[in-house]
């Protein structure tokens, strides 16, 4: 199964972001007051402000989930910018939508990089979408920091990875599951990279640890048909559902769930893709009692989590839910602001240099970069969604998890890498 799931249209659409690389290279940058990243790609540094890149779906079947994101994201810029900005520049945020369209995604981070000439870029939600615009930021030397939780069993010294990687998220939730005495597991997912890998992992988890995979199904992104699949679990004899669907396919899958007469007390479903924003889209009365797996949620408890919640409601609407993605997306505008001040150069050699050990008191608890993995130490959380469409902890760590991408501390993993 190829990592991207690509049209026709989008593959001919791909080869064309080639070619445009190729001849934006060719036409060179501005030099004057810019800061080289050592490619020929340059942030302009040259006035009092320094541009950084919003990339996020705002339209298609991943806006329901990354248009929040992309608000949060524009929070923290507003916050630094009150405080002073960063190297006494304000950042001027220029937001681009990928359009739930992995080529698109590519194609944008490129006119970021090299026309508009940001400093670091933030966003990208699925990991095809990161799949794809991946090469862009290594050709080019520029920075992404990635805000979602992913399949791990990657690395880039280009990439920052803000979400939980597979021992932060998927790992504590398997390990849940086993504790509650959930042994007959039905895998559902959307039909792309990050559900097929996860679930692999899923799978070699299993036979480690006394679990059995009793199916397995895959629906297109985007997807509204879940009939067979729901009729599929029914019949498969699993007592949970992990369900790795992302998109607004989730709210066709609960819904079918229900009217096929399946609960969260008969048959309990562990989203890891479903957070606060997607428990409103959905609907609570097809969630109630469900459970998700994350680093945080609206609810965790300490004082910066107050601040971000009451900031964000400030900004958006006493009703707008805050959620892990968002979280994790605002965490890192404000981690790479430390990481410029320490390296006191928006260089990004400098400030992938300067990373290592930098921390944040963030809303879901201290996060602390590590700087070989490019990934942030991050809490393990359970959640069970209320009637309420709060989604509350039932689990959590006991603190922060250093990050493991290619599940090193795993004996039954060594074969996944």
């Amino acid at each position: 199964m190829s990592e991207l799931i690509l049209s026709r249209r989008g593959l001919l659409t791909g080869v064309s972001a080639l070619g445009a690389t190729a001849a934006l290279s060719a036409c060179g940058a501005k030099t004057g007051g810019a800061t080289s990243t050592g490619s020929g790609a340059t942030a302009d540094t040259s006035g009092d402000t320094v541009k950084v890149g919003l990339l996020n779906s705002l339209s298609g079947t991943m806006a329901i989930s990354e248009v929040t994101v992309r608000d949060a994201l524009l929070l923290a810029v507003k916050e630094i910018n009150a405080a002073g900005g960063v190297l006494g520049k304000k950042l001027e945020p220029v937001s681009q939508d990928g359009a739930s369209d992995w080529p698109t995604f590519a194609e944008k981070a490129e006119a970021l990089i090299t026309d508009t000439r940001v400093a670091a870029t933030f966003g990208c939600w699925t990991s095809a979408s990161r799949k794809a615009v991946k090469p862009v930021f290594e050709r080019h030397k520029a920075l992404l920091f990635y805000p979602v939780q992913y399949e791990g069993l990657e690395q880039s010294p280009y990439i920052f990875y803000t979400g939980a990687t597979t021992n932060q998220q998927i790992v504590p939730a398997l390990d849940y599951l086993k504790k509650q005495g959930h042994t007959r597991l039905y895998l559902v997912g959307s039909d792309y990279v990050f559900p097929r890998t996860a679930n692999k992992i899923i799978k070699a988890y299993a036979a480690a640890n006394g679990m059995k995979v009793v199916g397995e199904d895959y629906a297109p992104l985007g997807s509204t048909e879940f009939g067979t699949i729901v009729n599929k679990v029914k019949d498969a004899g699993a007592d949970a559902v992990f369900n790795t669907l992302n998109g607004d396919s989730n709210v066709a899958f609960f819904k079918e769930y229900k009217s096929g007469g399946l609960t969260a007390r008969s048959l309990p479903v562990l989203s890891v893709s479903i957070a606060e924003e997607e428990v409103k889209s959905i609907g609570t009365q097809y969630l109630e009692g469900q459970l998700t797996a994350w680093n945080y949620y609206q609810t965790t408890p300490g004082a910066a989590n107050t601040g971000f919640v009451t900031a964000y409601q400030a900004a958006y609407g006493k009703d707008k839910p805050t959620s892990d993605p968002m979280e994790a997306a605002y965490v890192s505008v404000h981690l790479w602001k430390r990481m410029v001040e320490k390296a006191g150069s928006f260089d990004v050699a400098a400030v992938k240099a300067a990373a290592d050990g930098i921390a944040f008191d963030a809303p879901e608890g201290k996060v602390t970069v590590d700087g070989a993995t490019q990934h942030v130490h991050k809490t393990a959380r359970i959640g069970k969604v209320g009637a309420d469409g709060r989604i509350t902890e039932v689990w959590n760590s006991g603190g922060p998890v250093a990050p493991d991408p290619y599940l090193k501390g795993y004996d039954w993993a060594s074969g996944l890498s």
